[in-house]
C-alpha cells in the first residue's frame, strides 16, 4: 500500500430541513389547530482515530465529503427524518488544520477519539410551536439552518517513542529490522528507505516500545535535495532520536573519521534548519559498522573528541547484531524513566499523591509545612 502522510479534504454537512406550516383537518373536528411539524436534523461528519490504519492514501482519492440534508417537516405532527452521519476513519497522530487559515484544529492521538468536522445544520420549527392563547392559528415556521462546510488539511505524524536519524545507507532499516519486528527493504544502494516505518522492540512480556525508520537525509535537504525535510515531521514526536553514523572504512589506509564527523555535522545542521524544538530533542550518537574498522576504541575516541558530544555514543554492528542489545536494553530503561517522570508531572497537577511525595505521606498525623 502506498504511504500516504498528507491529504486536502473538503467536507459539507447537511442542512436541516424546513418546519411546515399545516392546519389539522378531519370530519366533524372543525379547527383542528396547527400541525406542522419539525424539520430533521442535517447529517454532519465526525474523524474518528483508528490504530488499525496508517496512512492517508483514502483521503488522496477521496477528496470531497458530503453529508445529506434532513427531511423537511410534514403535516399531522410528523418531523422531518435526520440524516445519517459521516464518520471518516484516520489513522492515530493525525493532524487536522484549516486548509484556509493555517489553523490546528486537532491532533488526534488516542485510539477513537473522535472531533466533529462540520456539523449539520438543525433543522426548522414547524408552525405548531407558535401556537398560543392569544395566536390559535399560527402560520409561522422557520427554515433549517445550513451545515458547516470546511476545507481541511490533514497531516498525520507517526507516533513513535525513539526516531532514527542518519544519512541513507547508514544502517537505519538494518537496525530497525534487527532489534523490531519492521520488515523494510534493505539494499547495498541509497534511498532504499521511500516512506517512514515503524517497528515494535519488545523486551519483556510487559515492557517494549516504538522505534520509527524515515528515509536518509541528505546535506541540502533544506533546499530540496533528495527527500527533503518531507519525512521529518513523523520524528517530531519521539522521545529520543538515535543519529546513526557509519564509520566503515573500505580501505584499511582510509581514515573513516574525518567523513563521518562530517556527515554527523550535516545531519545536526538539517535538523537545526528544519525544526528548533526537533533539534533539541535529546539524541544519542549511534556508531554503525563500527567491525569494519581496525580500530573501533580510537575511532570513537577520536570522532567524539572531533564533535565535541558529550551525550551518550554506543558502538555497533546492525548487520551482526553486536552491540544492539546493549543499547536496546538502555533505550528501554531511559524511557520507562521519562514516562514515570511525566506521569508524576500529571499527577501533581492533578493533586495526586505520588511516591516518595512527603505531602501525600499517610503515616504523618500533621500536614507538612508548605
Amino acid at each position: 500500500m502506498k504511504f500516504v502522510d498528507e491529504a486536502t479534504i473538503e467536507v459539507i454537512a447537511g442542512n436541516g430541513g424546513n418546519g411546515c406550516a399545516s392546519f389539522r383537518r378531519e370530519k366533524f373536528i372543525p379547527k383542528g389547530g396547527p400541525d406542522g411539524g419539525d424539520g430533521g436534523r442535517g447529517g454532519s461528519i465526525y474523524a474518528v482515530a483508528d490504530r488499525n490504519i496508517n496512512t492517508l492514501i483514502d483521503f488522496r482519492y477521496a477528496r470531497l465529503h458530503r453529508a445529506k440534508n434532513g427531511e423537511n417537516g410534514r403535516g399531522s405532527d410528523q418531523y422531518g427524518a435526520a440524516a445519517p452521519d459521516i464518520v471518516l476513519r484516520v489513522p492515530v497522530g493525525t493532524i487536522i488544520s484549516d486548509a484556509d487559515t493555517g489553523e490546528q484544529l486537532y491532533d488526534l492521538s488516542r485510539h477513537q477519539e473522535k472531533v466533529t468536522l462540520a456539523a449539520g445544520g438543525e433543522g426548522g420549527l414547524g408552525n405548531l410551536h407558535f401556537k398560543s392563547s392569544t395566536n390559535r392559528a399560527p402560520r409561522q415556521f422557520t427554515p433549517g439552518k445550513p451545515g458547516e462546510q470546511r476545507r481541511l488539511r490533514l497531516e498525520l505524524k507517526l507516533l513513535a517513542d525513539v526516531g532514527l536519524l542518519g544519512l541513507p545507507n547508514a544502517g537505519k532499516s538494518t537496525l530497525i529490522s534487527k532489534i523490531s519486528n519492521a520488515r523494510p527493504k534493505i539494499a547495498d544502494y541509497p534511498f532504499t528507505t521511500l516512506h517512514p516505518n515503524l517497528g515494535v522492540v519488545r523486551t519483556s512480556p510487559a515492557r517494549s516500545f516504538v522505534v520509527a525508520d524515515i528515509p536518509g537525509l541528505i546535506e541540502g535537504a533544506a533546499d530540496g535535495a533528495g527527500l527533503g525535510h518531507q519525512f521529518l515531521r513523523h520524528l517530531s514526536r519521539t522521545r529520543v532520536l538515535l543519529h546513526l553514523v557509519d564509520v566503515s572504512s573500505p580501505d584499511p589506509d582510509y581514515d573513516p573519521v574525518p567523513q563521518a564527523v562530517a556527515d554527523a555535522r550535516a545531519i545536526v545542521e538539517e535538523l537545526r534548519l528544519y525544526d528548533a524544538d526537533l533539534y533539541a530533542k535529546p539524541r544519542w550518537l549511534v556508531l554503525n559498522k563500527l567491525d569494519m574498522v581496525a580500530d573501533p576504541e580510537e575511532v570513537t575516541r577520536r570522532l567524539c573528541d572531533e564533535l565535541d558530544w558529550q551525550g551518550p555514543v554506543f558502538g555497533i554492528s546492525a548487520l551482526s547484531g553486536e552491540g544492539t542489545q546493549d543499547l536496546v536494553w538502555k533505550l528501554q530503561d531511559w524511557l520507562d524513566e521519562q514516562k514515570k517522570r511525566e506521569q508524576e508531572a500529571e499527577d501533581i497537577a492533578a493533586g495526586l499523591p505520588i511516591d516518595g511525595d512527603p505531602r501525600f505521606d499517610p503515616t504523618r498525623s500533621t500536614p507538612p509545612a508548605d
